[in-house]
């Protein structure tokens, strides 16, 4: 199957390394699923419609949250920026320079 989410030949990349390449485009396809239910939401008028894109764009967070938490498992270095930098208090631009001390 053709896929355009490699920039080496696929056939010299290890399997760990088409998964991670895989699990990355998740997180974008999921983050672009995200975004496009919260333009939804903002502009539907029906309270229904509204109600169910608001559980499926929930839906795209905990997918959202998974893939990463995938990532991060791989990438020990990865885990212990984000621990400085996400739900933590402080200036966020602070906490991204600090992470990467």
């Amino acid at each position: 199957m053709p896929t355009d989410q490699y920039h080496e030949p696929a056939h010299e990349l290890s399997e760990e390394t088409r998964t991670f390449a895989r699990m990355i485009t998740s997180v974008i396809e999921e983050a672009e699923a995200i975004s496009w239910y919260e333009q939804r939401i903002s502009v539907e008028k029906n309270e229904q419609a509204k109600a169910i894109m608001q559980n499926a764009q929930n839906e795209e967070f905990k997918h959202f949250g998974m893939d990463l938490e995938f990532l991060l498992r791989q990438k020990p270095k990865w885990r212990e920026m984000m621990k400085i930098i996400l739900f933590s208090e402080g200036d966020i631009v602070e906490k991204g320079e600090e992470a990467e001390d």
